[in-house]
């Protein structure tokens, strides 16, 4: 999806750009790759730099409730100190690294809801104007994916997923704000737990698996939540009997204490909302992103995506489209 817009900041007959992305999914701490194309407008212009931006959707929790808002998680300059001619066409590749904590966009080729995008800005004789907008899809990682996959085969279904802004404490968490997979408990637990939440904090070395279950009460006890920690490499996947190791972390975390590692919400500098407010209890008011619902039960395949009366793929994409052109809508009024 691609979103060519003329450089307002620059008047009728400016330079245009559209930034094409390479195809197929990224990967957390992978490469986003593509062309920045431009084309010259009515006069000689010179370009100063072009910046790309990453963006994406997240929730924030407040004392109203909760809110969405656009939050950039990174920045690269890809280009810039030359002069673009009247009517000239012109291709700037690059090449980038992602954060190591990119979210998943994607589960087996289905959207997860998780809407991120990538913003082209151009520096353009003393002015700045984001001119582009992209989707950005990401695939899990292959540790990433084995855990999901012992997930479905030990019964788990996935539900939602979400982005919350905050911190979780005790992590060595580097953005401002964390994923969320909502998982609906293996028919085995489900007597003892309604759900359990799942955020990965990935790093060049390794990667954090924080898991939280909302826990089910008793007949003299309360329900209470209960958070837990693991930590997982990279290399040696394939090796690894992910089912029982996952499913030795479930058994730790329903006999765990309380939580100690719950996540700080907060919605500082940075944070650009859209007023859309949620009311009710913290569980209550999360989101399951745009029109995902239940997702089918998990198979031998692994934590199936299917979507039961929801947003197919092109809706999904719809979505996106629509979010991010409302986005620029409040950017430019504003």
């Amino acid at each position: 999806m691609v979103f060519k817009r003329l450089l307002g900041s620059l008047g009728l007959g400016g330079p245009t750009v559209d930034t094409v992305l390479d195809p197929g999914p990224a990967l957390p701490g992978g490469t986003l790759s593509g062309q920045v194309r431009l084309k010259g407008g009515d006069a000689d212009f010179e370009i100063e730099h072009i910046t790309l931006e990453l963006v994406a959707r997240v929730e924030a929790e407040h004392e109203g409730g909760e809110s969405e808002g656009t939050v950039p998680f990174d920045r690269f300059v890809v280009g810039g100190g030359f002069r673009l001619a009247a009517g000239e066409e012109r291709a700037v590749p690059f090449s980038a690294t992602l954060p190591w904590e990119t979210p998943i966009s994607e589960l087996y080729g289905q959207p997860l809801g998780i809407v991120l995008g990538v913003r082209t800005e151009l520096g353009v004789a003393g002015a700045r104007d984001k001119g582009d907008l992209d989707q950005l899809t990401v695939a899990p990682l292959p540790v990433q994916e084995a855990i999901l996959e012992a997930l479905g085969q030990l019964g788990f279904a996935f539900r939602s997923a979400d982005l919350e802004y905050g911190r979780i404490s005790g992590t060595g968490q580097q953005l401002p704000f964390y994923q969320e997979i909502e998982i609906t408990p293996a028919p085995a637990y489900a007597s003892r737990v309604n759900e359990i939440e799942l955020t990965f904090l990935a790093t060049p070395g390794g990667m954090e698996v924080v898991l939280e279950a909302d826990r089910r009460g008793g007949f003299l006890s309360e329900g209470r939540d209960a958070v837990t920690r693991f930590t997982v490499a990279h290399d040696g996947v394939e090796h690894q009997d992910w089912t029982a190791l996952v499913d030795g972390w479930i058994r730790q975390l329903l006999e765990s204490g309380p939580a100690y590692g719950s996540p700080a919400g907060y919605a500082p500098e940075g944070y650009h909302g859209h007023g859309e407010h949620h009311g009710g209890h913290h569980d209550e008011g999360r989101r399951s992103g745009p029109g995902m619902g239940t997702a089918v039960a998990a198979g031998a395949a692994g934590l199936a995506v299917g979507v039961v009366g929801g947003m197919v793929a092109a809706e999904v994409v719809d979505e996106v489209g629509d979010f991010f052109e409302g986005d620029d809508e409040e950017e430019e009024e504003g």
